[in-house]
């Protein structure tokens, strides 16, 4: 040990010296913000090269297991680093810089006796407490939040907004991505793996197999792809993906882990601290290959990539609130036949609260109405096809879905000059009812083939009179939206076959087979529903069994299925006379007090009216769907507490205050306030009647006694 001693003691003598001359050449400069000048930098080094020097006798006077030593040079950048991190004050959003490693070079040997080869340093104590602090690249404070195959470096202060109650809405884009890749890179020769997935196995809904199609999946079977796509492997021929608003980059990090077939991802954010973060988790996951972090405008950025040659083949908006900023970027930025996933958590704006605003941000009227959920999905579905069509494109919706507190859609974007002609044609205007509920939907423009041509026109409408026909109330005029389907069922089966044949993969994957079976059994050619509640409190009778009013439907004639967008929705290709005819009847079965019923109400005018039809409420065998019979997840509990939307991130960085403490604060302060102050003068005192005011004739509250008896009176 005395030897070993005194030869680190002259070794890091040499480093010392060395260190100075460096020092007086200018050499060494400290780059950091705060620091001003390269002298402090080297009187830190220095100082901790000295205070080591003077412990090595007292460290290698006992023992030193081979495993446990370190080499002279190692020690001193060691030290070199700790001093740098202290002195430019690292901070948790700052991306992780490792120093690159210096080759170990051995002391030149002693003439007494030459070096041994276990006579590397061991590490201080202080050091051995910095790496505890440390551990694999985590910084002082960080928390790590594991969600699917990704582990993400969280602050502990929340600067980066996360919620974790979407992560049923990653889940499924994975699972969407996933499957239009597949698609797609079939086309340029490369075959998608995923892991834990077995032979895909096509199964067609139908009874009957069609031997036109077994053939041609023989065919195709036969001339399999030479090159294979795996997960975290870069594709040269794969999916160029960006993420316009990535906060965390969680979403990223999990398509270049989940997400086969992929030519890189970009994660952007318009937070110098967000894109700092993406960096640190895209090598914290070993993606770094294949994601690359971003600090941009996200409209920017999209509307500089507006190229044919440098479009992305997938783009995934996920903002707080609205994300009517970005779409015009985003359908210009996407390539031919890419696709783009939309997010919108601004429900107040779409379900008809603000129906101004809703103009003003997507081009629609939104109706406060039962159906306002799907009416929200169509809206966002006409605002996307509106603003592709300025630059002769069109979209395809392939899935859109409402789910807890935002709704989520997936379109295909494509350029065709004639096919834009369209568009017209598949917007259409709603009427709605205000005292019966019911609505009409009037097409915007209406298109006629002639042979090989196509004439366009304008539609003929209105389809209502000034008064509803069942009630007499008057109509609200929404809308233009979406008329055509919101989702594309083959590609839908696809989704849906993966997702069940490989259940492990996603942890919600069991609310996403519940939620596309729904889809896949909704009627895709029937926009909006009725709701079960809203019929029968319209004529204030007991509400029908659900079963029994779709089986009343079906003896009719009609079609009818239920809706992923609510729980007792009803779709029907029904007009709004036959489904008061089935609630009449109903009616009469179990009779209301119609005296009791004012001759102006809803009610009274719809009861007034006999049936034109003899309604059947045998419960029939098609009228519970599959989804129901097999009990599938489809309309989950709340996950959590206030599991709604979190605070919105400040500017600067940070969270806002707590959203639930400002909802405890201003709890049933918010109604009937008072705007006006002299509308207080309408209150009396309280401390006037029990003689304790003292403000007198300055009191904002009223002193008239008399007036409040006389009040109490009335």
């Amino acid at each position: 040990p005395r030897v070993h001693s005194a030869v680190l003691t002259c070794h890091l003598t040499a480093v010392l010296k060395e260190a100075k001359l460096k020092r007086q050449s200018r050499l060494v400069s400290c780059k950091s913000p705060g620091v001003t000048g390269g002298g402090i930098y080297v009187k830190r080094c220095t100082f901790m090269l000295v205070r080591t020097a003077r412990l090595f006798p007292l460290i290698t006077s006992h023992h030193l297991h081979p495993s446990c030593t370190r080499s002279a040079t190692q020690t001193f950048q060691l030290c070199v680093g700790i001093a740098a991190a202290a002195s430019r004050g690292l901070r948790s959003m700052e991306p992780l810089k490792t120093a690159p490693e210096v080759p170990t070079t051995k002391p030149p040997p002693t003439t007494a006796e030459p070096l041994a080869e276990d006579t590397s340093l061991a590490p201080t104590d202080t050091t051995a407490d910095e790496e505890k602090t440390l551990p694999a690249g985590l910084l002082p404070g960080e928390t790590v939040v594991k969600e699917g195959k990704a582990a993400i470096l969280f602050p502990s202060a929340n600067e980066v907004f996360y919620n974790p109650v979407q992560e049923f809405n990653r889940d499924l884009t994975c699972a969407v991505i996933t499957e239009f890749a597949r698609d797609l890179l079939a086309q340029r020769g490369v075959k998608v793996v995923v892991p834990g997935e077995k032979d895909r196995v096509v199964v067609s809904l139908s009874e009957e197999t069609n031997e036109d199609d077994a053939q041609t999946e023989e065919k195709n079977g036969a001339e399999s792809p030479a090159v294979t796509a795996t997960v975290g492997e870069k594709c040269e021929r794969g999916l160029r993906v960006l993420e316009g608003l990535a906060a965390s980059g969680l979403r990223s990090v999990r398509f270049a882990l989940e997400v086969p077939g992929l030519q890189s991802v970009t994660a952007n954010d318009f937070s110098t601290k967000a894109a700092a973060l993406i960096a640190r988790n895209a090598q914290y996951n070993g993606v770094s290959h294949l994601l690359e972090a971003s600090c941009r405008d996200a409209s920017m950025l999209m509307y500089e990539m507006r190229g044919k040659k440098e479009r992305f083949d997938v783009i995934d908006l996920d903002p707080y609130g609205s994300p009517a900023a970005f779409l015009d970027a985003a359908v210009q930025a996407v390539s031919e036949g890419g696709l783009l996933c939309v997010t919108c958590t601004d429900m107040a704006v779409m379900a008809g609260n603000s129906g101004e605003t809703c103009y003003s941000k997507y081009g629609s009227v939104s109706i406060k109405a039962k159906y306002c959920h799907e009416m929200a999905l169509r809206i966002i579905l006409h605002s996307l096809d509106q603003r592709a069509g300025v630059y002769q494109r069109y979209i395809q919706p392939l899935l859109s879905v409402s789910v807890d507190f935002y709704i989520r859609v997936f379109v295909r974007v494509f350029t065709g000059q004639a096919t834009v002609k369209n568009s017209a044609s598949k917007q259409a205007l709603v009427y709605n009812c205000v005292g019966c509920g019911s609505f009409h939907l009037q097409r915007m423009g209406r298109r006629t083939s002639n042979g090989k041509h196509m004439k366009y026109s304008p539609a003929a409408g209105p389809p209502v009179g000034p008064e509803c026909e069942h009630c007499g109330q008057r109509h609200q005029l929404g809308g233009p939206i979406w008329a055509e389907p919101i989702y594309d069922l083959a590609f839908v089966q696809k989704v849906l076959s993966a997702v069940s044949g490989n259940p492990s993969r996603f942890g919600t994957s069991k609310r996403i087979e519940g939620m596309l079976s729904m889809v896949t059994e909704e009627l895709e050619d029937v926009p909006l529903y009725y709701t079960m509640d809203s019929l029968s409190s319209t004529i204030h009778c007991s509400t029908p069994p659900l079963l029994q009013f779709k089986s009343a439907l079906l003896h009719a004639g009609h079609r009818v299925s239920l809706s992923h967008a609510c729980k007792n929705a009803i779709k029907t290709d029904a007009p709004p006379a036959a489904i008061w005819d089935v609630m009449r009847c109903w009616e009469k079965a179990n009779p209301v007090k119609r005296e009791k019923l004012s001759e102006t109400s809803p009610a009274f005018k719809i009861l007034s009216t006999e049936p034109s039809l003899e309604a059947c409420f045998t419960v029939r065998e098609d009228a519970n769907p599959q989804s129901r019979k097999r009990h599938l997840t489809r309309f989950q509990e709340n996950p959590q507490a206030f599991w709604g939307p979190k605070a919105r991130a400040k500017a600067g960085g940070g969270i806002a205050t707590n959203l639930q403490d400002k909802r405890k604060k201003c709890q049933n302060k918010r109604k009937n306030q008072i705007t006006d102050s002299s509308e207080v003068k309408n209150f009396h005192c309280k401390k006037f009647r029990q003689g304790t005011c003292t403000n007198g004739d300055k009191c904002g509250y009223s002193h008239n006694l008399e007036q409040t008896k006389e009040e109490k009176m009335e």
